[in-house]
């Protein structure tokens, strides 16, 4: 059947055909935000910090998904003003979260190049090994 679940991204049981077929149909219809957001995210802009976009994870398609960072952003126009939508919003994130993602939401108009820089850095894991130790 083809809205049974198939292995996701992150794990198997994540994604349907149909969430493939609404992440493909908003890669095609992406607001300017979105647009104006790939454009800073796309082939290792940040930092060198791979990004997909309209990404199937965990059942929802998340605006952009880094998996090394395991790090979702999420740009928020004013229908997520709405109290059900924030109320959505809430719940979704949270699924994220319980599975180690973290997740960051943004207005479209503070999309830009210096507010992913920071939010790359704090989603950054602290290099491990290599450097100098005690009593170095």
């Amino acid at each position: 059947m083809r809205d049974d679940p198939k292995p996701g991204f992150v794990g198997p049981g994540h994604h349907w055909p149909a969430k493939l077929d609404a992440a493909r149909r908003l890669r095609r219809e992406a607001t300017p935000a979105e647009r104006a957001a790939w454009e800073l995210l796309r082939r290792g802009a940040i930092d060198g910090w791979h990004f997909r976009r309209q990404q199937v994870v965990e059942g929802f398609v998340v605006d952009f998904f880094c998996a090394k960072l395991r790090l979702v952003i999420e740009l928020d126009g004013a229908v997520h003003d709405r109290p059900e939508q924030r109320v959505l919003d809430q719940e979704r994130d949270a699924t994220l979260r319980r599975v180690g993602l973290k997740v960051v939401r943004i207005r479209n108009e503070e999309v830009g190049r210096k507010l992913f820089e920071e939010i790359v850095r704090d989603a950054t894991p602290p290099p491990t090994g290599g450097g100098a130790g005690e009593g170095a």
